[in-house]
């Protein structure tokens, strides 16, 4: 079964990374939310308290097949900021393991190098953080094992789109319909 880890930092998009959760679990798809900021109770960049499911010093993650990076500020800092994430994704890219990152988040993995000769896309105004990419303005944008959106607007397809690499696309598609959406 597919295991998904979506990181929560203080001042991350909540729109970015509950939508994800939220789409990843009706499809059931086993998703898990990991603080990074030492603490279950994550604050959102918009002031809204999101309690994670666990912390990431307290969790061993190396069951995931695929991590999650919300966007957000100051949340993509503190993803940036933290070694052991930035580790974690450094490691799960060598051992074939899919990322993915929407809004500023795909920044940490242009910093990481891991971005080198893939298609990406991102937040406008952070394009040349995703160095070594060919940068595109598309809504989602898969390229390998690396899935990219440009933010809070493109959120519903970036995880529809990651329901469908893990579940296919009749599973996709059934969320789809369920959501009522027609993007």
């Amino acid at each position: 079964m597919e295991k998904v880890y979506v990181f929560l930092a203080d001042g991350f998009e909540e729109i970015e990374g509950l939508t994800v959760v939220d789409v990843l679990r009706r499809g059931k798809v086993d998703t898990v939310t990991v603080s990074v900021s030492g603490k279950q109770l994550v604050m959102g960049s918009h002031k809204i308290p999101v309690m994670a499911d666990c912390i990431f010093e307290e969790t061993d993650l190396s069951d995931g097949s695929l991590y999650v990076l919300p966007g957000g500020m100051p949340g993509t800092i503190h993803l940036d900021e933290h070694q052991g994430l930035t580790s974690l994704l450094a490691d799960a890219k060598s051992q074939g393991k899919r990322l993915a990152a929407i809004c500023a988040a795909p920044s940490v993995l242009g910093r990481l190098g891991l971005l080198k000769g893939e298609t990406a896309t991102c937040h406008p105004g952070f394009e040349d953080k995703l160095e070594g990419a060919d940068v595109t303005e598309n809504t989602v944008e898969v390229s390998g094992q690396i899935t990219t959106s440009r933010g809070m607007g493109t959120a519903v397809p970036f995880a529809l789109k990651l329901l469908e690499q893990l579940r296919g696309t009749e599973a996709a598609e059934q969320v789809r319909t369920g959501l009522v959406w027609n993007g």
